[in-house]
């Protein structure tokens, strides 16, 4: 089978955040979903104490965010379809000059309604005094069932109502789950988020360019994980989109390693599993490489079997096809691959029914990726666990096959234990095929080597 080989790319692409307009547009295919007489409702959300007054770094709930922009904590977006209406309420935190000089401005009511497009916004405080209006004489409401706590509210709201029904109000009878319209959403991407989604990509393609870069025997996993981090926040993605895996040698065979404690060794191989995030959105890049710049044989032989697997993979994507047929094309090729090697014997068309390449391929083949990493949007999974949605332009997911060799894996040759691989970039779904937004991270053994070569 022919190998397609990629080109990295050198020019900045893409955008930095997205348009507020997006943001309200977002609302208006929300409202397009609402019945008339109804109302949703979507909670951002909280700060979370680190240790004892500090609080770690505010992440937006992603739906919230999705719906508003707006990247406080503790507010309330309202949607309120009825009388052939549609309102967007925000409820958020008041200006407090005493509050802004401890920890910084808030946006407030007014600038809430100018710069986010909201129709009417209002403190906190009014929400006991308000929404019971919203409520009554409504037929549905929409919230996300697995949020808790909302869901907690919502209730405590139509009680409140339903102990006023012999006034004449009115209670909803119908609760909608309001996630699987959010989900379906947000699995496809529109321009100025694949704009986005490009930017990220290549920002944490430099990261892993200057990764491979600084890496030496003898520094420590963590050292590398700063030079990431480095990265990403000068070019503007001030936040990695999850925690960094920087795992040397037999560590890569950890699949959530994040220790990134231990010192590079000689001769062994660093799998770095790393990403930015960008106005919300994440990239997820998976780049292994030698430690001292140059591949073993055995690891070189490894390496590319996955790499050849990937790129048959991604040559293969275009809507329609699903996760389902990728896997059979990436089980085939690793099991082959695993054969010539050695590693396994016997028949393929047995070893293909056995699955007898999970032993070392040992994840799933990509996921969806978004405003999260693992990002929201059913699979269709089937009864036998297969992903069977089929790819329709706009989607965004990932392609990550991998391979791992255990030191402790003694039915393997020597040569190959401690050996961890994965290769992992991030592609979108075209009308033509797909995108690789991942093109900037070198991949190839002889990109790999040549960009090791040139330390800065």
């Amino acid at each position: 089978m022919t190998i397609v080989h990629e080109t990295i790319s050198t020019q900045l692409p893409g955008i930095t955040c997205l348009p507020m307009s997006d943001f309200k547009t977002h609302r208006a295919k929300f409202f397009n979903k609402m019945e008339t007489n109804s109302i949703a409702f979507f909670s951002a959300a909280g700060e979370v104490t680190r240790s004892n007054d500090t609080e770690y770094a505010f992440c937006q709930n992603k739906h919230f965010y999705y719906l508003t922009g707006f990247n406080e904590p503790d507010a309330l977006l309202v949607l309120l379809k009825k009388d052939n209406s549609e309102q967007s309420i925000l409820f958020s935190l008041p200006k407090d000059k005493h509050h802004e000089i401890w920890h910084g401005r808030r946006v407030g009511q007014d600038q809430a309604c100018q710069h986010y497009n909201f129709d009417q916004s209002f403190v906190l405080d009014e929400l006991t005094r308000l929404v019971p209006e919203y409520l009554n004489d409504l037929n549905q409401v929409y919230f996300c069932f697995d949020n808790t706590a909302m869901s907690q509210q919502i209730f405590t709201w139509l009680s409140l109502l339903r102990a006023t029904v012999r006034q004449g109000n009115k209670v909803p009878e119908v609760l909608v789950d309001a996630s699987p319209i959010i989900n379906d959403f947000r699995l496809i991407k529109s321009a100025n988020e694949l704009a986005v989604m490009r930017q990220v990509n290549y920002i944490s393609g430099l990261a892993h360019q200057r990764a491979m870069q600084k890496t030496a025997v003898g520094k420590f996993e963590y050292q590398i994980e700063t030079e990431l981090l480095h990265e990403f926040s000068r070019h503007g993605a001030r936040h990695p989109a999850y925690a960094s895996i920087v795992a040397g040698g037999d560590n890569a065979n950890i699949l959530h390693y994040t220790d990134n404690g231990e010192i590079l060794k000689d001769n062994e191989l660093l799998l770095i599993d790393a990403g930015g995030e960008l106005s919300g959105y994440a990239a997820d890049i998976t780049r292994t490489f030698p430690v001292n710049g140059k591949f073993t044989k055995p690891q070189k032989l490894l390496y590319q079997l996955v790499l050849d697997t990937q790129l048959t993979v991604i040559a293969a994507i275009k809507p329609g096809i699903t996760f389902i047929e990728l896997n059979k094309i990436a089980n085939e090729y690793l099991t082959q691959g695993l054969i010539d090697l050695a590693i396994l014997s016997g028949d393929l068309t047995q070893l293909l029914i056995d699955k007898a390449c999970k032993k070392y391929f040992i994840h799933g083949l990509g996921h969806w990726l978004g405003l999260d990493v693992h990002d929201v949007g059913d699979y269709h999974i089937n009864e036998n666990k297969e992903q069977c949605r089929e790819f329709v332009a706009g989607m965004v997911l990932t392609i990550e096959p991998g391979l791992y060799m255990p030191n402790d894996d003694y039915d393997l040759d020597e040569k190959w234990r401690g050996i961890g691989i994965r290769i992992e970039d991030n592609i979108v779904i075209t009308e033509q095929g797909y995108e690789n937004l991942t093109v900037n991270s070198p991949k190839t053994v002889n990109e790999i080597e040549a960009l090791m070569n040139h330390k800065i």
